[in-house]
C-alpha cells in the first residue's frame, strides 16, 4: 500500500510532524540526515523551516526531499 504525505509541520530540534494519507500523524527526526549531502543545508533553521508539501512528499527550498515511503517507515504513529 502506498502512503502519501498530506501535511507537514516543523517542530523543535529538527523534527517534523507528518500527516499521511491514511490519517496517521507521525513524528520524523531529521537529525540523522543533517550530515549527508544537500541535507547539511537544513542545519540552518531558516532553511529547515521552509519545508512544504510537494506532490506526495515533502521538500525544502533548497530542493532537498525524501521519499514518502522512507518518511513513513522511519517514523512512529502518534496515538
Amino acid at each position: 500500500m502506498y502512503i502519501a504525505v498530506k501535511g507537514v509541520k516543523p517542530i523543535g530540534n529538527y523534527n517534523l510532524i507528518l500527516t499521511f494519507s491514511n490519517g496517521e500523524k507521525r513524528p520524523f527526526d531529521m537529525n540523522p540526515y543533517l550530515d549527508k549531502g544537500i541535507f547539511q543545508e537544513l542545519r540552518e533553521l531558516s532553511m529547515f523551516n521552509t519545508v512544504r508539501l510537494s506532490f506526495d512528499t515533502i521538500e525544502w527550498e533548497n530542493e532537498a526531499d525524501l521519499d514518502p515511503e522512507v518518511l513513513y517507515k522511519d517514523s512512529i504513529e502518534i496515538k
